[in-house]
């Protein structure tokens, strides 16, 4: 990590992000045990805490995945996905021009999980895979916790 990091404890463990030129460019889940903070950490930190109580549905902080590929537009188009929202590979595939196993790498590529949403992605046949301890019972916490509906969980 080269950025400033801050980590916070969540229902699903605890989650970190980092920034870097005025951006939060890295999350993942796991404690950062030196916390380097900085005014746009404190904000993404309230930003994720408001989530996880329910109060916040879309984060506002800047956010840049830093890929002009066909990751990037992948990733650009999970951050269009609303909360309570899902779409299958297909449909991302579809729309950005990919095919599908291309949208499932992307995902499993995203380094800003929670804040990019990739487990609002599913597979047309059930969840998908996920990339956070606990694997897809977190991806289901997650879509609960967003009231995803019309899910069969």
């Amino acid at each position: 990590m080269d950025g400033n990091r801050i980590s916070v404890e969540t229902p699903v463990g605890p989650v970190y992000v980092e920034e870097a030129d005025g951006a939060i460019v890295r999350a993942g889940w796991s404690r950062i045990d030196t916390p380097m903070e900085s005014d746009l950490l404190c904000e993404a930190a309230a930003e994720l805490d408001a989530y996880f109580s329910g109060r916040l549905t879309d984060f506002t902080v800047p956010i840049r995945h830093g890929r002009d590929d066909a990751t990037g537009r992948v990733l650009d188009a999970m951050r269009a996905i609303p909360m309570g929202k899902t779409r299958s590979y297909g449909d991302v595939a579809q729309e950005v021009g990919l095919p599908a196993q291309a949208v499932g790498q992307a995902c499993g590529a995203n380094r800003i999980p929670i804040l990019i949403p990739c487990h609002r992605i599913l597979g047309a046949s059930g969840l998908g895979g996920f990339s956070a301890p606990g694997g897809v019972e977190t991806k289901v916490w997650l879509l609960r916790h967003e009231g995803a509906a019309g899910l069969l969980l």
